[in-house]
């Protein structure tokens, strides 16, 4: 089986990766993340999706030419505090596209991987979006490798970021370290 995985950063894509090869499956990453930002902290997720793919093996999609935050900041505008959906969306909806295109057979994410995502709400918008398409969206808890995907990349000293990658995460993790300013 040919699979197009979503990667959101380098860490997150050891663990999915290593248990889709073990599983047979053929593997082509794609790094799409209009919702990472600012710029400087896509670049180093960016690099840290190259390295890991080149220590795993496996080719890589950069879509570069589509970053715009402008577009995440679009689709999340009024519904800040339910952002995930539309950011989910937006991200699967272009993976679907490119395995249309590509002629793979499923797609699926490396989200799948981190205790930090809404498990079911990536599957609901997978799911929802491989239906008719003819192709399968791949739904697996790859939390299970959580552990071990953590002492991989710190091993390889690959970059690990502090929050989801966007502007309002990066919010809500900082405000906790500002909040201790003032205490």
């Amino acid at each position: 089986m040919k699979v197009l995985v979503h990667l959101c950063c380098g860490p997150c894509a050891i663990a999915p990766v290593q248990a889709l090869h073990d599983a047979g499956m053929d593997v082509v990453g794609l790094y799409y993340n209009p919702n990472i930002h600012p710029l400087q902290e896509y670049l180093r997720r960016r690099e840290g999706v190259t390295d890991v793919a080149h220590r795993l093996g496996f080719p890589v999609i950069y879509k570069d030419d589509e970053y715009d935050p402008a577009l995440f900041f679009r689709a999340v505008s009024f519904r800040e505090t339910q952002r995930c959906v539309p950011c989910y969306s937006l991200r699967l909806e272009r993976t679907l596209s490119i395995a249309r295109r590509g002629q793979f057979d499923a797609f699926t994410t490396t989200l799948l991987y981190s205790k930090f995502q809404k498990h079911e709400m990536i599957r609901e918008v997978g799911e929802n979006l491989a239906q008719g398409s003819g192709l399968s969206f791949v739904y697996q808890d790859f939390r299970e490798g959580w552990s071990a995907g953590i002492a991989q990349s710190k091993a390889w000293g690959v970059y690990r970021q502090q929050y989801c990658g966007c502007l309002y995460s990066e919010g809500e993790r900082y405000a906790r370290d500002l909040r201790k300013l003032y205490a």
